[in-house]
């Protein structure tokens, strides 16, 4: 867990700081928009990431008027989009550290290379000695 992602502030800070009443922040945690950590007495901690996916929230409702269907798109669709970006970036790193020993696909316009052998034949076998078929 990042330091980002440790549970930090309780509901009412959170409220304060986002100048929303605590029951709203309750209300988007029952619709799924928010995922606070729970201490054993089931105390709702905040994260400064979930302090900034709540500050995202509201700056679409309040400021772009965007509805809360509308927002559960848009949250899931980010999310997605970050999951893929870290996976981009999970590739990268290993093609950077596999150092290229792989077979590269076929740039635009270039023909396809054949992955399957020709038929071993006379022809076929002499060529690949190096000789002269017969």
């Amino acid at each position: 867990m990042t330091d980002r992602g440790k549970p930090l502030y309780m509901i009412g800070v959170v409220a304060q700081m986002l100048n929303v009443h605590p029951q709203t922040l309750r209300f988007y945690e029952k619709k799924g928009l928010v995922r606070p950590s729970r201490t054993v007495g089931r105390t709702r901690m905040y994260s400064a990431e979930d302090v900034e996916e709540l500050s995202r929230l509201l700056r679409l409702t309040r400021d772009l008027g965007v509805n809360l269907a509308g927002i559960e798109i848009i949250l899931k669709m980010r999310r997605r989009m970050i999951d893929m970006q870290k996976q981009i970036e999970d590739l990268v790193t290993y093609l950077r550290e596999d150092g290229g020993t792989t077979a590269s696909a076929p740039g635009p316009g270039e023909p396809r290379r054949r992955r399957c052998r020709p038929p071993a034949g006379p022809e076929t076998a002499a060529a690949a000695a190096g000789g002269v078929p017969a």
